[in-house]
């Protein structure tokens, strides 16, 4: 119900835009575009040309609202959107930005663009988004703000309250964090537990001292799985000698769980691994799942060479035909399902080093009794349907879903497990790769077990 009011909403707000666009309204529209949250306005800005867009930018204020806009929209729009646009209007939006925000549009901007900006940024400001830039793409350094608020461990409580209160451009107040005389990160202090303690408590007999903290260089999925697992609304970021670098908020590992999630699914299906692929041309989608499709071509082509060499079986048994597309679909299946759970145990730490035989063994019992169901369904189903054929045919047919399920479970299972290992993303196993391979391997067995049974 939720889901359809927002859209709903959605609809009758781009209406009005677009009639609003078509009068020339631009008084109108300013004070729209004010009352329309941001990330309602990046939602509509999907469904507006690219003049549509230009106009309605150039409408807006160079205020917060614009600014927490940027942060909302779409990769692709913003820098179509950005790029044509005037360096200083920009540079002037960017102040009402956190480091990590500019520093998360720059890098999808191209380098004169880039370069442009920050000369007109203050130096201050300058020298924290490059630093920031500085840090490996999708690394906890990457996404952190560094506009960190912090206190001395003998600080007491009714100080710290005071403190807390002159602080406006701190980043997430929920956790005050601590440091010693050397300006290392040794605890840390709910909002909650602060104002509950005594006045003249110091902080250091009421701080947490086990604090869970990251590297900048640190992966943000590692980031991630630690926010889940704890249930943090930020982690600190800090050197190798334990200074404070700055904070990754839970609203931005929000956006990087989505992210992952979106690149997986994509990867899972053969589709790349581009989070912005429905809003590329034609040709530029095409391209993205080109070489993804290639790998399935070549295992159509060789399950068509490997069904060639049993050509003169098929011409006395042309019953065998009817069964090979049950054959590589059921496997297919199967394994693609093995598959996507092992990718989803890998990426939650369900599935690690210390358990890989036992899942390994699990999948292919389950691809076993699987496999002994639909084997003899389809054995009796064949043995009915074709009764004027070979007598092994139910047999041949039953024994082929049987090993095809096997395998594929064990292919699908070790596939992502192998490439976690080579240190590639296991999300590629599960798209051309296993379908193909099971495909290939389907026939084969198929075939074998005919000839087998078969007389000659």
């Amino acid at each position: 119900m939720k889901k359809e009011m927002f859209s709903h909403e959605i609809s009758v707000l781009r209406n009005t835009f677009r009639r609003l666009l078509r009068r020339h309204a631009h008084t109108n529209l300013t004070k729209i575009i004010q009352k329309t949250h941001p990330a309602d306005l990046a939602v509509l800005f999907r469904y507006f040309t690219d003049i549509e867009q230009k106009t309605l930018f150039g409408l807006m204020i160079e205020k917060e609202h614009t600014a927490e806009f940027l942060t909302e929209l779409d990769e692709a729009i913003l820098v179509k959107m950005l790029e044509n646009e005037d360096p200083g209007r920009i540079a002037t939006i960017f102040h009402k930005l956190g480091s990590n925000d500019q520093a998360e549009i720059l890098n999808h901007l191209s380098e004169p663009m880039t370069n442009s900006i920050l000369e007109l940024l203050q130096k201050e400001e300058k020298k924290e988004v490059e630093e920031i830039m500085g840090y490996p793409e999708d690394s906890a350094g990457s996404m952190m703000s560094t506009d960190v608020f912090t206190l001395h461990k003998n600080t007491i409580a009714r100080d710290a309250i005071q403190n807390l209160q002159d602080q406006k451009e701190a980043e997430m107040v929920f956790y005050l964090y601590v440091t010693d005389d050397d300006d290392r990160l040794v605890g840390i202090i709910s909002l909650r537990d602060l104002v509950t303690t005594h006045p003249d408590k110091t902080l250091d007999n009421i701080m947490t001292k086990n604090v869970i903290s990251v590297q900048p260089e640190t992966d943000q999925e590692e980031v991630a799985k630690i926010v889940s697992r704890y249930n943090y609304l930020a982690v600190p970021v800090i050197d190798l000698e334990e200074h404070m670098l700055g904070i990754v908020t839970v609203d931005d590992v929000v956006d990087v769980i989505r992210e992952e999630a979106t690149e997986d699914f994509l990867q899972m299906a053969g589709a790349g691994k581009d989070r912005e692929i429905l809003l590329k041309s034609s040709w530029g989608n095409a391209r993205e799942r080109l070489p993804w499709l290639f790998a399935s071509w070549v295992g159509g082509v060789a399950a068509v060479a490997i069904i060639g060499v049993f050509k003169d079986m098929l011409a006395t048994t042309v019953a065998l035909a009817a069964f090979i597309p049950v054959i590589i679909g059921m496997g297919g299946n199967i394994g693609t399902q093995s598959s996507i759970i092992i990718v989803r145990g890998l990426a939650t730490g369900r599935v690690d080093i210390g358990n890989n035989l036992k899942i390994i063994l699990k999948e292919i019992k389950v691809g076993l009794i699987l496999g002994v169901l639909y084997g003899l369904l389809l054995g009796v189903f064949a043995t009915l349907k074709f009764v004027n054929t070979t007598p092994y045919l139910g047999l041949i047919v039953a024994l082929s879903i049987l090993s095809s399920m096997i395998i594929s479970t064990f292919v699908g299972t070790v596939a992502p497990l192998l490439f976690r290992k080579l240190n590639i993303d296991p999300a590629i196993a599960t798209g051309p790769f296993v379908t193909t391979s099971i495909d290939i391997l389907g026939v084969t067995l198929y075939f074998l077990i005919a000839s087998a049974l078969i007389p000659a």
